[in-house]
């Protein structure tokens, strides 16, 4: 298969300046069964607008691009629930409608979902009651947001300056429900690198002076957080991924990991392993140094395909060894299972075939479950069965009207079982809000099951004579 004619997501927004929607040719597979899909049939958009001459890209001259142009910001539309599969249900809880252009990013911190768009400002959002709760304003649109990172109390935001500002976010629950008052309370705190840095000179017996460059020389593409250790990693398009202290409010290392851009990155907090995935088609798994100056090894290069790598997911069984979920321009998603015995990542032998087109975003909601946004417009549920690597598709929830740019869920406890909550945004300015949940009865057999192999180990772990020292 020839994937040379692929590009980069980034790559080709940058080159077009507008929303893409010019798919590759269809690609042939493994024939899936026909899983159980979603219709937003009560969901009424605005009269078509004639397309204006010159325009190149088909999702420009697409009716729908105008109709969703003209949607109101606060419009809610909701669908019912829907399933064919016995096993699980699924639909559109809100629909958020954007007037201030795309959303690039999103995140989950402290009960609000952050969203990031060509506006300048950082919109939050209830994860209870799905409403707005307010703005972080960032400056002018010269320096607009290209993603956002939430942990606990705090959010990262990464500019088109090459710099990233930390946030400190509080919340005020007890004020009533106000479009005029914000219940978010945001409070910058750092600026990584700092904007009056002076900069550091080796000395002179050294023969010349170098300045120590802190900042990215492009674009920050991606960020992830190591909780453990405190550290920050920001991927960049100038190839290069940067470490940064936050309770010293110092870059830590700087090195270059592949030879295109990063177009994502994850961090195991079990271990402190970082992944890197870049348009170079590789995903490399890092390793900090403990001791010393901190600078981080390669340890693994995992390459199955040519095509670019557009986002990343770790997903860690309970009993089982953990996966690494790789979504390409392909439209496949490769799966990396690691050994138990030797740590390793060793590719499983199948692939996550259902999408159409390339695959931008990936989110994992339990040890088994996966989550697939497309350029195909379509959001793909995933599961695992137990003990293998080989995944089924329980349903196609559909309703955006362009690509699915970015994606995020959390967990969410009812009576009658555990279900997600999952949030995406797509090229057509729409923010939608989905509940998917399997049933309870389905999810006790499955967590009896898992105990009882689990015994089955354990025994056969104490009765193999190999083990035996003589």
């Amino acid at each position: 298969m020839d994937h040379t004619r692929y590009k980069s997501f980034h790559t080709f927004l940058e080159e077009n300046k507008v929303p893409p929607y010019n798919f590759p040719s269809s690609l042939t597979g493994v024939a899936m069964p026909e899983p159980a899909r979603m219709s937003l049939s009560d969901l009424s958009l605005a009269n078509s607008v004639p397309s204006t001459p010159g325009c190149t890209s088909p999702w420009i001259l697409s009716p729908l691009h105008h109709a969703t142009e003209n949607l109101s910001f606060n419009k809610v539309q909701h669908s019912p629930p829907h399933s064919s599969n016995p096993s699980i249900y699924h639909h559109c809880l809100a629909t958020l409608h954007r007037v201030d252009g795309n959303v690039h990013s999103i995140s989950i911190s402290n009960g609000l979902v952050f969203t990031a768009s060509d506006s300048c400002w950082v919109s939050a959002w209830s994860l209870r009651d799905y409403l707005h709760w307010g703005f972080i304003h960032i400056g002018s649109r010269r320096n607009k947001v290209t993603t956002v990172l939430g942990h606990g109390g705090t959010l990262v935001t990464a500019h088109i300056d090459r710099r990233v500002r930390i946030w400190s976010v509080t919340t005020d629950p007890d004020l009533e429900p106000n479009p005029d008052l914000a219940r978010v309370k945001p409070r910058k705190i750092a600026t990584l690198p700092p904007k009056n840095q002076v900069a550091s000179f080796l000395p002179a017996f050294f023969g010349k002076s170098s300045k120590k460059a802190q900042h990215h020389k492009d674009l920050i593409l991606c960020m992830a957080f190591y909780n453990a250790e405190g550290l920050l990693y920001t991927g960049s398009r100038d190839s290069t991924v940067k470490s940064w202290k936050l309770s010293e409010r110092r870059l830590t290392h700087s090195f270059v990991a592949h030879e295109g851009q990063i177009n994502a990155m994850l961090v195991d907090q079990d271990d402190g392993c970082l992944f890197t995935a870049s348009s170079d088609g590789c995903v490399k798994i890092w390793r900090r140094r403990v001791y010393g100056d901190g600078h981080h090894a390669l340890i693994m290069s995992l390459r199955y395909q040519p095509s670019p790598v557009n986002c990343l997911a770790l997903c860690r069984s309970r009993i089982y060894s953990c996966f690494v979920y790789s979504g390409s321009s392909d439209g496949y998603v490769n799966i990396w299972e690691k050994e138990d015995v030797s740590g390793r990542f060793n590719h499983a032998g199948n692939f996550l075939h259902g999408h159409r087109f390339a695959v931008l975003c990936l989110a994992t909601a339990t040890d088994r479950v996966v989550l697939s946004g497309s350029e195909d417009t379509t959001i793909r549920v995933w599961k695992r069965e137990i003990g293998s690597s080989f995944h089924t598709c329980l349903a196609v929830m559909e309703g955006h009207r362009g690509p699915v740019r970015c994606m995020t869920t959390s967990m969410e406890v009812e009576v009658e079982g555990i279900g997600l909550l999952v949030y995406t945004a797509s090229l057509d300015r729409m923010v939608k809000m989905w509940r998917v949940k399997v049933t309870e009865k389905e999810e006790e057999q499955e967590n009896k099951d898992e105990e009882d192999g689990d015994g089955e180990k354990e025994a056969e772990f104490e009765m193999d004579p190999t083990l035996s020292p003589s």
